[in-house]
């Protein structure tokens, strides 16, 4: 597990290592949970297009801002705006939060917006010694 983390924590797109952009900008860090690695994808074993579609609306929750972070629930995305950024069809996309909506992974509260608290709890964040939100608040 330890070496997938060191993958994903060092992938850059082709696009942004290309992009003139990319060599002055100051590279952004998003924090993925040990949960994802540790009960995930053993689990569910997703497919990679489901994980990068997981890791996307994971990082529009906790890690970009939004007025929603406290409840676990994305701000409205436009769909084809995330088969854009992530290089995937529109009807990969549809599919592949299709698939994760049946694992109950996430629950779609109207199209484009997603509540993914439940592997987001006080007790995990415990036993994962991590903070990743602030339950006291």
């Amino acid at each position: 597990m330890d070496e997938l983390r060191t993958i994903l924590r060092g992938h850059r797109s082709k696009s942004e290592l290309e992009s003139p952009a990319h060599h002055h900008d100051a590279p952004t860090v998003s924090d993925i949970p040990d949960v994802f690695f540790d009960d995930i994808l053993p689990e569910y074993k997703l497919t990679r297009i489901e994980i990068i579609v997981l890791m996307y609306v994971y990082r529009r929750v906790w890690c970009r801002p939004n007025l929603y972070k406290v409840y676990g629930i994305s701000q409205l995305m436009s769909h084809t705006e995330m088969a854009h950024n992530l290089r995937i069809t529109l009807d990969e996309v549809y599919y592949a939060l299709k698939k994760l909506e049946d694992y109950g992974i996430i629950s779609t509260i109207r199209s484009g917006q997603y509540f993914v608290r439940r592997f987001f709890t006080k007790d995990l964040d415990d036993y994962y010694h991590q903070t990743y939100d602030d339950f006291e608040a």
